[in-house]
Order: structure tokens, then sequence, then C-alpha cells
């Protein structure tokens, strides 16, 4: 599957049963709390996500979060992406080719609106090509925001998506879920998928892994742009460029030598603005990713 750009693309409730007279009625009562400890475990679980909808190759359901503790904060849930071993889906910016994931929630009630978050992704080798995405299954957190806090909330999405073995073929998914901020058993795992979201950081920063200086270069060919970072000693990283709008396609970094000491170098060409469109000026992001830490850093392209 591609995507059209302006840049070129190719995109348990179990019964208890005690009858045990010698046993007297202490042994009866425990029973029963037994019983009524397992329904409500089965009930939590229920609650905390939807069905699952989809086939072997992938499936989709929502997850629910516990209530963040600020007051007025909005309600933590997830949309869980189930693939099968070897095959993949896209981020948001699916890089040289794919189809990012797209959400509607226009059949939710109670809801004023649904920020998506997302995890960090890879880079994906596809055909030749280098997209990002996720090649196993992803939570991605939502932040749901009511119209009123005291009413019930049901959120309801369609998802459309794509997913890719050697070839790729489009997917449509729907699931719905009353959101009521209680303890659920998806809790830990949507935490864990919080954790994978990059942080927001600031250009220069200090920190062990940050974007240190971003400069263009001209002259030769196509003008690119250099980034300088500072990363942890040992670890790897890779780094993605996104434009301000969807209509961009910028290219994927790329890492080269000539760093400063203690630095590493990425470079990509100003390629893949909408036509018409000066790259002066514009504000993009840059996503740095190792093992265990990401972060997101806005800059100018001055």
């Amino acid at each position: 599957m591609t995507m059209q750009s302006w840049r070129p693309r190719r995109s348990v409730a179990a019964m208890l049963l005690v009858g045990a007279a010698a046993l007297g009625s202490a042994v009866v009562g425990s029973a029963v709390v037994a019983a009524d400890q397992a329904l409500a475990a089965d009930s939590i679980s229920a609650d905390s996500a939807s069905p699952w909808d989809g086939d072997a190759r992938s499936a989709v359901r929502l997850i629910a979060g516990a209530r963040p503790p600020a007051q007025g904060a909005p309600l933590r849930a997830g949309v869980e992406i189930r693939l099968k071993p070897g095959w993949h889906t896209y981020w948001r910016y699916p890089g040289d080719a794919g189809v990012p994931p797209r959400f509607d929630f226009a059949g939710s009630q109670n809801v004023k609106a649904v920020e998506v978050l997302w995890p960090a992704p890879r880079r994906l080798p596809e055909a030749g090509l280098d997209t990002i995405g996720y090649d196993r299954d992803v939570i991605l957190p939502l932040r749901v925001t009511p119209q009123d806090q005291a009413k019930p909330i049901r959120l309801q999405i369609k998802v459309g998506y794509a997913i890719c073995e050697k070839l790729c073929v489009p997917a449509d998914s729907k699931a719905e879920l009353a959101l009521t901020g209680g303890p659920g058993a998806q809790d830990a795992a949507l935490t864990a998928a919080e954790a994978r979201v990059p942080r927001k950081a600031a250009l220069g920063a200090a920190a062990a892994l940050s974007v240190r200086s971003i400069r263009r270069e001209d002259g030769g060919g196509r003008p690119r742009v250099v980034v300088d970072m500072a990363v942890p000693a040992g670890a790897s990283v890779d780094l993605f460029a996104e434009g301000p709008t969807p209509e961009w396609s910028l290219p994927l970094p790329a890492p080269v030598d000539g760093a400063p000491a203690g630095l590493r170098r990425f470079v990509f060409e100003l390629d893949g603005a909408p036509p018409g469109v000066k790259y002066e000026g514009a504000m993009i992001s840059l996503t740095a990713v190792t093992d265990g830490n990401a972060i997101e850093v806005p800059v100018h392209l001055d």
C-alpha cells in the first residue's frame, strides 16, 4: 500500500458449591465471599476492555484505565492493536511508505475531545524503503475529555489502518467501551504504554538524551539539515523528522560521522514540503528514540 505524498512513497466467574455440614456455616460463608470476589474480578476485567474486532492478522479493542488523581483531568483509555508475528502497522508519520492509522470518535457519548498519544516507534525496512511504525502489539494511549464530568461516558471508535507483511492490506475495526474511571485489569498495560510516549523537550537541553543543535547546510545539491544529539553512552538511537502538517513527507534522517566529541549526528535533505510551501520558518518535530527513552523536540527551520 502506498500513501500519496509530495515526495514519492511506496508506500472468570466460577460457581462455588459448598456442602459440608460438619464444617458448619463458617466454610459456607467463606465460599460465598470467594464467589463474590471472583465475580467482582470478572466484572472489572469485562469493564476494562471491549471485545476484539479483527481477524488472525490484526485486531483492535478499546481499554480503560483508572482516573487520574487530578480533579477534572481527562480520563485515560487506549486503542490496543494486536498484530500477528511478522506483521506491522504504522506510526502517525509512516516514513517512505505506508498509511497512518485514522480514528473516528464521532459516535461517542458525552465526549468533548479525544487526544491520541503515540508510543515511540521503530524504523522498519520495507521493500528497500524505510518506514516508521510498530512490529509488535501496541497500545496508543488516549486522553478523553467529557462534556460533563457528572454524566456517563461511552467511547466509540472506528479505526482505519494498514497492516503489512510481504504485502500491505487495509484493515478496519470498531469498538466501544464505557469509561468509569475505576480500577481495571488493563491499567498496568496502559501505564506502560504511556511511559513509552516521547517526552516533550526543548532544543539545546542538557539532558542525557537531547537534541543539542540543528542547522541548515546549503551548497552542492539539495539543502540538508544537520542534527547533533547527546545520547547515553553505549545506547543505540534513531531519529525521525515530521513536518508541520500531514501533507509534508520529510526524508528519514540518516546517521553520519563528523559530530563533535560525545555527540551523534544525523542529516536529512530538505525535501517533501507541499508545492508552494517554503521551508524557512517552518516548525518541524524531531523524535529521538533509544531503548527505554524517547523525546520529541519542536524546532524551526531557519
